[in-house]
């Protein structure tokens, strides 16, 4: 079992292009390829009730099945368990899923009922940056995820870690904020596939009052995320509702308020995801890690 470690960005109107120009990837090579998946679960979504993610991945040249588990982390960057490995044809393969620990726990009745639920297809265009310490691989996702005859866009970044210290991901973010409309994501194109599929995003309502200011930002992102693809405005008004939370909550410092207050205050704006947004958003999640 590999351990993935990544950072998702979901990137504003334009965003896209100025990324490609910005000085850290302009001297990088660019690998470009077009990948087609297929999602499955069982009819009940049993996969998706225990935060597993099952797909194939078909590219030119050969055909991948991939497992992974839910994402440990929040704001963005998770760390989650991933078993990746070739198959022959285009069928799964239920052997080497049955080997798996988080298959073996759902049981065999679960394997045997898997079927094709939803599809992505995206043209990635990925950069490997390098210094004395640090790997990270940038890949830029633009496609769509179709489920039936819905269907949303894929325009996100991610960012994984392979080798250094998880860190260096926050600080490479800031980097490309600089000049990048972009912002955290948490949604995963597996659990997106999913919302859309079913025709709801779930969120959590409310505001509890024994949330911590890191689930406060957490909502916040989930909101965003839900917004995105489904349009509602009411996610907008929950995400608002969280950072105006954290903004008023005398208890926490300036450097969590004052990010939290201008994040607010720019979702009234029609064209809230620019630079600014994502430094601010970044500066959030800095100073609740730093609390």
């Amino acid at each position: 079992m590999a351990k993935e470690i990544e950072l998702k960005l979901a990137l504003g109107q334009g965003a896209a292009q100025e990324l490609a120009a910005h000085p850290r990837l302009a001297g990088c090579h660019a690998r470009h390829e077009t990948l087609t998946n297929t999602y499955y679960d069982t009819p009940d979504g049993d996969l998706e009730r225990h935060r597993v993610a099952l797909r194939l991945r078909r590219t030119p040249r050969h055909i991948v099945q991939t497992l992974k588990t839910a994402g440990e982390g929040s704001g963005g960057l998770s760390s989650r368990g991933e078993w990746e490995w070739p198959v022959a044809g285009h069928a799964l393969d239920l052997a080497g899923l049955e080997a798996l620990p988080p298959m073996q726990a759902l049981g065999r009745e679960v394997l045997l009922a898997l079927e094709p639920r939803f599809t992505t297809d995206f043209a990635r265009t990925s950069w490997l940056v390098e210094d004395a310490e640090t790997t990270i691989e940038v890949a830029l996702d633009q496609g769509g995820i179709h489920a039936g005859q819905q269907r949303v866009a894929i325009d996100e970044l991610e960012l994984e870690l392979k080798q250094g210290a998880p860190e260096a991901l926050w600080r490479f973010a800031e980097t490309l904020a600089a000049s990048v409309a972009l912002r955290p994501a948490n949604a995963s194109k597996a659990a997106r596939g999913a919302a859309l599929r079913d025709g709801r995003w779930p969120t959590p309502a409310g505001e509890p009052r024994d949330a911590s200011p890191r689930q406060r930002a957490d909502r916040a992102i989930a909101a965003l995320d839900a917004l995105d693809d489904s349009g509602e405005t009411a996610f907008l008004a929950r995400a608002r509702d969280a950072f105006r939370s954290l903004a008023e909550d005398v208890q926490l410092a300036a450097s969590v308020r004052r990010p939290a207050d201008r994040l607010a205050a720019a979702l009234d704006d029609r064209r809230w995801l620019t630079p600014a947004f994502g430094q601010h958003s970044l500066a959030l999640l800095a100073a609740l890690d730093a609390a």
